[in-house]
């Protein structure tokens, strides 16, 4: 699975991804500023599931269908790093199949997943 991480995702997420072996794109890295339109035109062009705490990604998908290979948006507040680490690379691991071509919400204490 290829990673689109957007601005909004902490950065040691993204290095504890990769560092399990996981091909991220950061936003901060490459793009820093752009708009949500932006990002989500860059995951359907790359064919990146995207990863975000940016709750107006699911107004964009609702609004235009537009999911391209998936969206995980986290509502991780009030834990730690390490803690929100493990969730998300949980999350892919035992949800991958699910989390292609769907929106998810990721808290502390469930997933939920909704294919578009």
């Amino acid at each position: 699975m290829k990673i689109l991480a957007d601005e909004s995702v902490d950065f040691p997420i993204i290095n504890f991804l990769r560092l399990e072996g996981y091909d991220v794109l950061a936003i901060i890295e490459t793009n820093a500023g752009i708009s949500d339109d932006e990002v989500m035109k860059i995951a359907i062009e790359t064919n990146r599931f995207l990863i975000t705490a940016d709750k107006d990604f699911g107004e964009i998908t609702f609004r235009t269908g537009q999911i391209g290979s998936g969206i995980l948006l986290l509502r991780l507040i009030g834990i730690t790093n390490p803690e929100k680490c493990l969730l998300v690379l949980e999350a892919i691991k035992n949800h991958k199949d699910e989390l292609l071509n769907s929106f998810s919400v990721l808290t502390d204490k469930q997933i939920r997943i909704r294919k578009i």
